[in-house]
C-alpha cells in the first residue's frame, strides 16, 4: 500500500507555530511517527509540504497514479481551495482529512471543508494522533477494500 501525505501551508512551521493549537511536535516529528506505523504494517508513505496552492495540487496530478490513498492535512486550503478539491477528486484516490486541532472549537471559517464531502473521514482535534488515526483509518480501509468509510472519492 502507497499513501501520499499532504500538508498544507504553514505546516512546516509546526512546533513553535501556535502549540496551544497544534502541539509542540513539528512535522519531521510527525512524519516519524507516521513512517514508523506505516513500516509496521507494510505500507510505504510519500510525504509533500508546500505553503503554495498551485505546487500542492501538480503534486497530487503527478502523485496520483503512484498512491493508492491520501492523508490530507490541507491546513488553511481546507476552506477555500476549489483546486485541491478538484485535483484530489480526480484522482480517483480515497482520502482521509485530518486536522491537529479541532476546527469546530475554532473560528466560524474553520467549521466549513471544501473536502469533507469527498473523503472517506476526517479526523481532527488530537494533534499528531490525528494523523496516525487517519493513518490506521486509510490502511483498513485500502486492507477491506473501502468497507470502512463512505466517502464519494475513491
Amino acid at each position: 500500500m502507497r499513501i501520499g501525505v499532504l500538508n498544507g501551508p504553514n505546516l512546516n512551521l509546526l512546533g513553535h507555530r501556535e502549540p496551544l493549537h497544534y502541539g509542540t511536535r513539528t512535522l519531521a516529528d510527525i512524519e516519524a511517527l507516521l513512517l514508523a506505523r506505516a513500516e509496521a504494517n507494510g505500507a510505504e508513505l510519500t510525504f509533500f509540504q508546500s505553503n503554495d496552492e498551485g505546487e500542492i495540487v501538480d503534486w497530487v496530478q503527478a502523485t496520483g497514479d503512484r498512491v493508492d490513498a491520501w492523508l490530507v492535512n490541507a491546513a488553511a486550503l481546507t476552506h477555500t481551495s476549489v483546486a485541491l478539491r478538484d485535483a484530489l477528486a480526480g484522482s480517483d484516490r480515497p482520502f482521509v482529512e485530518v486536522h491537529l486541532s479541532n476546527v469546530f472549537a475554532r473560528e466560524p471559517f474553520r467549521h466549513t471543508s471544501l473536502l469533507s464531502d469527498l473523503a472517506i473521514g476526517v479526523i481532527a482535534g488530537f494533534r499528531a494522533s490525528s494523523y496516525l488515526f487517519g493513518l490506521e483509518a486509510l490502511l483498513r480501509h485500502l486492507a477491506t477494500g473501502g468497507e470502512t468509510g463512505t466517502g464519494k472519492a475513491g
